[in-house]
């Protein structure tokens, strides 16, 4: 547990009606670098990344997905190679006892001028259109790259980075508060909460 971490936590009032938008890959599943995770047998979740998500199920209204997938534009899988693949993630989720509301997904090309792609906000516009109870300012959004973070900026909701600033090219000035992995993030929540009852 960081003071730090908890004085920022705290001066943002949480509370149990706040959204939560994750990335996919490098915050709940091991990326594949350079290549795309294109069948259920690619797909590996984080060390205690389920964990992590059986955490946040108690602390937050909505878990939502957002994911740019251009694998799909690309030719190199299909829309139901990622259904498969997500409805296998969902299953392994509940059974370990967390949950995500909604996955939304861009499988446009990054060189497309597409407005769904991240940073672009589309997919959590998208979002607030299927859950209206949605409020930005009591929203955050965690993510493993630049794009992750100009997406939650683009939205004027928290930046929360997992991983190391530098590969990034990001500096403190770009996020909220770092973790190194979404479950040292979720443990943070955990005791946020238990603070609150002290």
């Amino acid at each position: 547990m960081s003071l730090y971490n908890q004085n920022i936590l705290k001066s943002w009032k949480i509370h149990q009606n706040w959204t939560l938008f994750l990335d996919r890959d490098g915050v709940i599943n091991k990326r594949k670098i350079g290549d795309y995770i294109k069948l259920i047998d690619e797909f590996e979740f984080l060390p205690d990344a389920k964990e992590a998500l059986s955490i946040l199920a108690k602390y937050f209204n909505k878990i939502i997905i957002v994911t740019n997938q251009q694998g799909i534009g690309k030719g190199i899988m299909t829309e139901d190679d990622l259904r498969d693949i997500h409805k296998y993630m969902l299953e392994e989720i509940l059974k370990s006892g967390g949950r995500i509301d909604a996955i939304y997904h861009c499988p446009d090309l990054s060189n497309s001028n597409s407005n769904c792609r991240k940073p672009n906000p589309y997919m959590a516009l998208k979002a607030k259109e299927d859950f209206p109870m949605i409020d930005f300012s009591h929203s955050m959004m965690v993510g493993d790259s630049k794009v992750d973070m100009d997406f939650a900026q683009n939205l004027g909701i928290k930046k929360i980075f997992i991983g190391d600033l530098e590969e990034e090219e990001l500096t403190l000035v770009d996020i909220d508060l770092v973790f190194l992995s979404l479950y040292d993030f979720a443990i943070e929540i955990k005791q946020y909460y238990q603070n609150l009852q002290l």
